[in-house]
Parts: structure tokens; sequence; C-alpha cells
């Protein structure tokens, strides 16, 4: 076992660590990453990366099969699921390397062990690293970054078993492709995999305990996302609640409640995503001055949590969990340990993205909140079907929507279901971080023929100037 001293140390490898370390050692910081299993953490191993891989084989089956449209013909179209499998697996294995690869580059000492606050030692923070129960190093350093990420929630008599019933690990590595699936929970995740089976050919049923789909979004955007996938042939129950699971030889039979009505589901398999809970298990809370509130520790805008030295990013921390606000945390706390001035972040000004078909993105406050904050709104709406581009790629299922304070003409919300919206919603975002209004929106020109259009139309319309409707 060795000590050895750093300037600052992360405790998890994910999207939040790894950036973090990145930048500290770019900032002249003696860096160290301890990491328990595989660098990239779970966004880069086993959610954000191979479920893209995943959706885009998915989207082109879906395009192999719809070629009369575009004029093209095809015979025994078919596909070899396990290779489609081993891509998405393939996809990851690369960018982990790659990870590792940016780490050495930047002369980061990454550490393979489990790491766990184990107090101070010469007025220093010391982080205990095991293996196998056994400990392997004792690291000190005057700060601490805690990124420990999050892991599936699992409902009592819903346990995942790897083989009936699944949660996102078993979800992307299947040996084969099921038949029928029952997904659990509407959020980012449940729906991405829905979309990913249902264009795969499998019978997608999706089970909401909430009134509608998707339901941090925009009311409105919901509603259209799932005329959308029930337009697929995907069988939506919101408002509804699960009673007895009986599983039997290859197949689960639920008991699902919804609209006053309760009716049997059986299906080949269940993918339960119904939320993370924070790895706070473990990890060396125990004595310390930081608070947990639920399964997420507690930290001031700028990461802190109450024991001076430690900071807690990404998943671990305060919503929203996405890798990318993961990322920036990382950047601001490594440039705050560097003495830089930094930013806190607003989570009004972090994007979400949802990769179905069609996507989904916003950014900001909904319709409904911004109502409930008070606000005197003007809101704009551009349907995909009014956008040449849309049309001629044969996307012309989408809307766009922006919401703006009718008193000050700032963006308070944009919201966007259709073909690409994840890669557009960016626009938006800088339009809030620079705190744009809508004077410089609607001067801004937006390249033709691009669906990026339907953004300025949406802009115009909330002030009856949209001109393609």
């Amino acid at each position: 076992m060795s000590t050895t001293q750093f300037d600052v140390i992360i405790i998890g490898g994910g999207p939040g660590g790894y950036v973090a370390a990145i930048r500290a050692a770019q900032l002249g910081l003696k860096t160290a990453v301890v990491e328990a299993a595989q660098l990239g953490g779970i966004c880069l191993n086993w959610g954000c990366i191979p479920t893209k891989a995943l959706l885009r084989a998915s989207e082109i089956n879906h395009l192999l099969h719809d070629l009369d449209g575009f004029g093209f013909a095809a015979d025994n179209i078919r596909f070899d699921f396990a290779r489609v499998i081993k891509r998405s697996r393939d996809v990851s294995a690369q960018l982990s390397a790659g990870v590792s690869h940016l780490l050495k580059k930047h002369k980061v000492t990454v550490i393979n062990g489990f790491g766990k606050l184990a107090g101070t030692q010469g007025g220093l923070r010391k982080v205990s690293v095991s293996r196998d129960g056994a400990e392997t190093a004792a690291l000190t350093a005057p700060h601490v970054i805690v990124a420990t990420g999050a892991r599936a929630r699992v409902l009592p008599g819903l346990e995942p078993d790897g083989r009936l019933i699944w949660s996102y690990r078993e979800a992307m590595t299947p040996t084969a492709l099921p038949r029928s699936l029952l997904v659990i929970g509407s959020g980012a995740i449940g729906v991405e995999f829905a979309s990913f089976y249902r264009n795969m050919g499998a019978e997608v049923t999706i089970v909401e305990v909430a009134d509608r789909i998707l339901p941090v979004e925009d009311a409105e955007i919901s509603t259209f996302a799932r005329k959308a996938l029930e337009k697929q042939g995907m069988k939506i129950l919101t408002g509804a609640k699960l009673g007895t699971i009986a599983k039997g030889d290859n197949s689960v039979t639920v008991d699902v409640t919804a609209g006053g009505k309760t009716q049997q589901v059986t299906v080949e398999r269940v993918i339960s995503a119904v939320g993370i809970v924070g790895n706070v298990e473990n990890i060396g809370l125990e004595g310390t001055a930081i608070e947990v509130a639920g399964t997420h520790i507690k930290v001031d805008p700028y990461c802190r949590t109450g024991e001076k030295g430690v900071y807690a990013i990404g998943d671990i921390a305060a919503p929203p969990w996405l890798a990318h606000k993961a990322s920036h945390e990382g950047v601001m706390v490594a440039e705050m340990i560097a003495g830089r001035t930094v930013h806190p972040i607003s989570p009004l000004n972090i994007p979400g993205c949802t990769y179905c078909r069609p996507q989904v993105a916003s950014v900001g406050l909904t319709e409904a909140r911004a109502k409930e904050a008070g606000y005197k709104l003007r809101i704009g709406r551009f349907p995909f079907i009014g956008n040449g581009k849309a049309i001629a790629m044969g996307e012309p299922e989408g809307l766009v929507k922006t919401i703006f304070d009718a008193e000050t003409g700032e963006l308070l919300g944009a919201h966007m279901v259709g073909a690409e919206v994840t890669e557009m919603i960016q626009g938006y975002v800088i339009a809030r971080t620079g705190e744009l209004t809508e004077a410089e929106l609607k001067e801004t020109v937006f390249p033709h023929p691009t669906i990026s259009e339907t953004m300025h139309e949406a802009v115009l319309a909330a002030y009856d100037g949209a001109l393609h409707i």
C-alpha cells in the first residue's frame, strides 16, 4: 500500500469525474482519479453512448422498411441482432479507451479501486482506495471531488433478474430480440428503450404512473410525442398502477390499472426504468458534515458540500441528472479550486434531450411552470410540416414551441419534438445563457434550407410574425 499526495482527488471517473480531472490537470494541479469500474462511467459504458448506437441502428431499420416513399425498393431486408448489440458495445469500448488516453495525455494518475473519504491527515483530506476488500492506497489532497454517480432505482417486485425483468444493463445487451416488452417508466430512459425495441420490430407497451409520458417536458410536447409513438404502434398506459407480477417460463404477466380498468399485460420481457438512486453508500460520508437528501448529496450552487474541501458533482448531487451537467460542474469546480472566478450553473439553462423517434429536446421553463411563476406569456409554435427541409427529408412530424416573458422579451423556455431537435436545442441554450431577447432572435439569420428555420419561425410566431404558417 502506498500513500500519495495530490492537489485534487476525484472519486469516480464518469463524465463529471474524468472531465474535472482533465481540466484540473490543464490548470497545473496534480490530479488523481479513483475509479472502481470503467472509465467513462455509466454514461459512456452503459447509458448515453451505447443507447445512441442502438437507437441509430433502429433508425436505420425503420428507414429500410420505409424505402418506397423515397423511390427505392429492397428485398429480404434483415438484421443480425447480435451484431447490432456488439457494435454498441464496441462504440463504448472505443470511447472508454479514448478517455484513458486523454487522462494519460494530461498526466492524470488513474487508480483502479473503490475510493472513499477517510478523514484527514496532516490537515489534508484522506481518500482510502480498496480492491477486493483490502486497502491498496491511501491518498491525500486539500480537495476531493465526489463523482460516484448513480444506479437504477429498483421497485419491490421488479428486481432485475437478468432474464425476464431487465434494468438498463440487460436491455442493452440482450442475446435475442424479444417479441414483446413492457417498459415501466416513461422518462428519457424508458422512452428511448421503447423506441429502440419498437423500431426493431418488437411489440411495446409503456406504463407510466404520471398522467402523461415524458412528465418533465412541456405538456404540449408530451402529448405530441405520445401521438407519434402510438402512431408507430406502441401501446401507452398513463396514470397507471402496477398490481400482481407473475413470471412464467419465458414471459411475465403484469396487472395494470389505468383509466379505472385493470388489465393483464403479458410480455416476454419487462424493462424497469423508474429513475435513479445516488451512490452514497460506503463512500465515507458518515461522521462528516456532508448532508444527504434522499440518496443525493446536498451542495451549494458551486457544488460545495458541508465538509470543507469536499465537493460533489453529477448524479450524486442535485438534479438535473444529466451527463453534460456533470461535465460542466466538473470544469467549474476544477477552475474554482485553481483560483479562477467561476459562475454557478443555472439548472434552467441546462438542456434536456430524449433520443427517441421523434426526438424531444427542451430548455428553461415549461408553459405550466412559467404561468405558476406569474409571468405574462407570449407563446410561439411552428410545425415541421411548414418547413421545406423537414418535408424533403421525409420528417414532417414535429413541433417547436417558444415561451417568452411578454413584458421583457426574455426567452423563458423552448420545447421541441421532431427530427434532429437534440442537435438544434443548443441554439436556444445559447440564447438563454447570453440573456438574449426576442429582438436578437428575430434578427438572427437562419440558413435555408434547414430544419433550424423552425426555431426562427417559432420565435416569430410568438410575436405574430411567422412567415410560413
